[in-house]
C-alpha cells in the first residue's frame, strides 16, 4: 500500500461525507486505504459511513480518547509507505494529494509535507508555523503579529507556486513518511488535543528530517468543527498541551515561565473585558465567553 489515510471523527457526519467524497473523486496515481476512527459520535456518522463508504476501514471507540490516540489506533493497523493525517472537516482539491505524494517521492530527506490550507471563502489559512518559544508565545498572546509576523509565518505574502521548508505543518492535512515515523515515533498520546503535530515535527527536525509546505496542493479546511462543540474545554486543552510541549522539550523552568506568561495575560484580558464590551457592544457575548475562558484557564494553570 502506498498511502494510508487516517481520519479521526467526532460528530461531523456531513463534513465527513464531503471529505471522503473529495478523497475518492480523484483518480490517484498510487494505491491507498482509508482508516476512520470514530470517537463515539452520536450524529449518525457511523451509519452514514457504512451506507455510503463501505470500503473505509472503521474503528469504533465507545468513548472519545482524543485526537492523538485515535490516530495511533489507525496507524497501528495501517500498512502504507506514507501516512496521511486528514481532518474530516477538509475538502481535497483535485490533485492535492497526488502533489504531496509526488513531492515526498522526489525528496527522500523530507519526512512530511502539508498543503496550502484555505478557508471556505478562498483566503489562506495558517497551515504552517514556526516552533513555539516563550518569546513567540508572548508575542502571539499580545496580538503583535498584526504589526509584524514573528509568532507566525507571513503566509499571506508567500508565493503561491514555491514550496518552502517550514518547522510545523498543521495536522489537518499532513502527509508523512512511515520510515521517518518509525525512527522518531508517531503522535504522543499524552496530548489529548492540540500541539501533537508540533511535538511530532519537533522530533522529526531534531532527527534531521525536513518538513515542507506545498502551495500547489490546496485543501479547504473548515476548521474547529468538532472542537467548537466543547469550546471552553478545548480552550483549556490547547494551553494544557502547550505547557506539556514546553515541559517535554524545553524543561520545567520554561514550562513554569510559560505558565507565568499565561497567568499575566489572563489577568489582563479579564481586567480589560468591561472596556472591550463598552468599545464593541455588538460583540458582548463573544467577549464574555473569552473572558470566561481566561478565568477558567487562570484557575486551572496550577494543575498543569
Amino acid at each position: 500500500m502506498d498511502v494510508s489515510v487516517l481520519i479521526v471523527n467526532w460528530n461531523v457526519r456531513d463534513l465527513l461525507a464531503d471529505c471522503l467524497t473529495s478523497l475518492y473523486r480523484d483518480q490517484q496515481p498510487f494505491t491507498f486505504e482509508v482508516w476512520l476512527v470514530d470517537n463515539a459520535s452520536t450524529d449518525g456518522s457511523v451509519a452514514m459511513l457504512q451506507e455510503r463508504f463501505p470500503q473505509v476501514q472503521l474503528i469504533q471507540n465507545p468513548d472519545n480518547p482524543g485526537f492523538a490516540q485515535g490516530n495511533l489506533q489507525a496507524y497501528a493497523r495501517s500498512s502504507g509507505r506514507y501516512i496521511l493525517m486528514l481532518n474530516p472537516d477538509t475538502l481535497l482539491e483535485p490533485g492535492a494529494l497526488a502533489f504531496l505524494y509526488q513531492y515526498l517521492e522526489e525528496h527522500p530527506q523530507t519526512a512530511g509535507a502539508g498543503p496550502d490550507l484555505r478557508n471556505p471563502d478562498g483566503t489562506r489559512q495558517m497551515g504552517c508555523y514556526p516552533f513555539p518559544t516563550l518569546s513567540r508565545e508572548l508575542w502571539r498572546l499580545l496580538h503583535l503579529d498584526r504589526l509584524w509576523a514573528y509568532g507566525v509565518y507571513p503566509v499571506e505574502h508567500w508565493d503561491a507556486s514555491t514550496p518552502r521548508i517550514v518547522e510545523v505543518v498543521q495536522g489537518a492535512c499532513f502527509l508523512l513518511r512511515r520510515t521517518a515515523l518509525e525512527q522518531v515515533g508517531f503522535l504522543d498520546p499524552d496530548y489529548y488535543m492540540y500541539t501533537e503535530e508540533v511535538d511530532l515535527c519537533y522530533r522529526l527536525k531534531r532527527a534531521g528530517w525536513g518538513i515542507s509546505w506545498l502551495p500547489a496542493a490546496r485543501v479547504i479546511h473548515f476548521g474547529g468543527q468538532s472542537t467548537h462543540q466543547a469550546a471552553e474545554a478545548m480552550f483549556l486543552r490547547l494551553y494544557e498541551s502547550k505547557i506539556l510541549f514546553f515541559r517535554k522539550h524545553y524543561g520545567n523552568f520554561s514550562a513554569g515561565f510559560y505558565k507565568l506568561i499565561l497567568s499575566i495575560t489572563a489577568i489582563i484580558r479579564i481586567a480589560l473585558s468591561p472596556l472591550l464590551i463598552w468599545v464593541k457592544p455588538g460583540r458582548r457575548s463573544e467577549t464574555k465567553a473569552i473572558t470566561s475562558n481566561y478565568r477558567q484557564l487562570l484557575a486551572s494553570l496550577a494543575g498543569y
